[in-house]
């Protein structure tokens, strides 16, 4: 995920809560926190731990990590990925969907780093049918579940359950 240039932890958690267009009281309630506690931490007057961070990153419905790198907690490993900057700021999309896609994604980027790593290690590479139908995890294919697509035009619709 790509991070914003600003010049503190408050002022990107500020930026993020204005992208999502909640309100200060939404997201200290989201978050658990009191809303002159948060104000605090977006004016960089308080700085949160980390406990904290994940509540609002919770709150803010955002990977903790990227707010752990943008508080200095942990370093940013990977370079940001274009892909998951492109999901996240897709407006059609919704928030359970939008998750659904990075994880899949995130797996896809997983399995291909593990592959590399026993290509580098003089290990056997895993043999490649050919077949770009590989099937899905099964974590995966538990949150597709509710939606199915139509054979016939490729729509995707919502089942309903019964009974």
């Amino acid at each position: 995920m790509a991070l914003p240039k600003v010049g503190s932890i408050g002022e990107y958690i500020r930026e993020q809560r204005q992208q999502a267009k909640i309100s200060l009281r939404q997201l200290a309630a989201a978050a658990g926190v009191s809303n002159p506690y948060l104000s605090q931490i977006e004016r960089g007057l308080r700085k949160p731990s980390a406990e904290i961070l994940n509540q609002i990153a919770k709150g803010l419905r955002i990977s903790s990590q990227a707010l752990y790198v943008q508080a200095g907690l942990i370093e940013d490993r990977e370079p940001p990925s274009d892909v998951i900057t492109a999901i996240r700021a897709d407006a059609l999309l919704s928030e359970r969907q939008r998750q659904v896609l990075i994880d899949i994604y995130e797996s896809f980027r997983k399995e291909k780093r593990t592959e590399d790593e026993q290509t580098s290690q003089n290990a056997r590479p895993r043999h490649d049918s050919g077949s770009d139908d590989e099937p899905l995890p099964e974590e995966f294919l538990a949150a597709l579940e509710p939606f199915a697509a139509t054979p016939s035009n490729g729509n995707v619709t919502q089942e309903t359950k019964e009974g």
